[in-house]
């Protein structure tokens, strides 16, 4: 048996072992516990092409983890200046022929336009066609954009009125065509969502 200093020392080195065996193991389960909850956000995108098929733009789309909130941020250019729809459609399919395979809206509810959850915030391009876009929606998860048949963004050629015709001021009232697509026009862009 250690007296005196010797076991003093020896006591104190001990107990520096322990404290710091116990530090390890806690700060390693807590680093591996933080690395395994902590993954980053889930993506997805769409490169955009036109209906000749050349590249025109990209939209991304970010989801925190534990979040309801998606945020959109679209580019895209070689787009008639003014407004044009923007949505999302339920489909993922962009053929180069009006783009007609991506679908309807996604709308998993069965609501009416402005309701569907694809339904986006007009793009407006300037004068140089280049349209710039970020926003955000509880509309729709990663996940809903990558369903059995994924789904795609379509710019239209022209605005969405999001079917707001007010019934006391013209006739006839919105048709299905205002309450199915805001009368947004033709499809001239299309991405896939990846």
């Amino acid at each position: 048996m250690l007296n005196g200093r010797a076991g003093r020392l020896l006591a104190v080195a001990a107990s520096t072992v322990a404290v710091a065996g116990v530090a390890a193991a806690t700060l390693g389960g807590g680093a591996l516990a933080k690395t395994s909850k902590t993954k980053g956000p889930r993506t997805a995108h769409a490169t955009v092409v036109d209906a000749k098929g050349r590249h025109v733009g990209r939209v991304t789309f970010e989801q925190r983890r534990g979040s309801k909130i998606v945020t959109v941020s679209a580019r895209v250019r070689g787009l008639p200046p003014g407004f044009h729809g923007f949505h999302i459609h339920g489909v993922g399919h962009c053929n180069h022929d009006g783009f007609d395979h991506a679908g309807s809206h996604l709308n998993p509810a069965g609501a009416t336009h402005p309701d569907h959850a694809g339904d986006l915030p007009v793009l407006l391009a300037q004068r140089n066609g280049r349209a710039v876009a970020s926003f955000q929606t509880d509309r729709f998860s990663i996940g809903d954009l990558r369903d059995e048949d994924g789904s795609a963004v379509i710019v239209h050629e022209k605005p969405d009125n999001y079917a707001n015709i007010p019934t006391d001021r013209y006739d006839p009232d919105p048709d299905e065509a205002t309450l199915g697509t805001g009368d947004a026009g033709s499809r001239i862009a299309c991405g896939i969502v990846r």
